[in-house]
């Protein structure tokens, strides 16, 4: 069942900016706290960011912390990745997920299928 879908994933220069966006159902958006995670090519897959369903409170890994903001819309149940002075290591397919408790060491429970980014030099 698809209850996560990214979008907005392309090629851009290095120091340019994109957003992407994840499309969640009503229910995964109300119930969960949602969060933000890539894998490069040949690496682990690595937390980004998260954000309270319940506070709006915002957890950021630190190697994007000051470059990219993750927010939501209520209204359009859809979660945002705002990607600022993108660099070639930013390369990645990036995936949406959700989670019952709130943090980067939580469970999360349900996966997007990931959109591909890549940042060229």
């Amino acid at each position: 069942q698809v209850l996560l879908v990214e979008s907005g994933g392309r090629e851009v220069q290095a120091g340019g900016s994109l957003r992407l966006s994840c499309v969640a159902s009503g229910r995964i958006f109300t119930m969960y706290n949602l969060g933000w995670f890539r894998q490069g090519p040949g690496k682990e897959r690595e937390f980004l960011a998260t954000i309270s369903k319940i506070t709006g409170r915002t957890v950021y890994e630190d190697s994007v912390k000051g470059r990219f903001i993750i927010s939501r819309d209520r209204a359009q149940n859809t979660l945002y990745l705002q990607m600022n002075n993108l660099k070639p290591e930013d390369t990645a397919v990036y995936f949406c997920a959700a989670s019952l408790e709130f943090g980067r060491a939580a469970k999360y429970d349900y996966w997007g299928q990931g959109t591909q980014v890549t940042v060229s030099s």
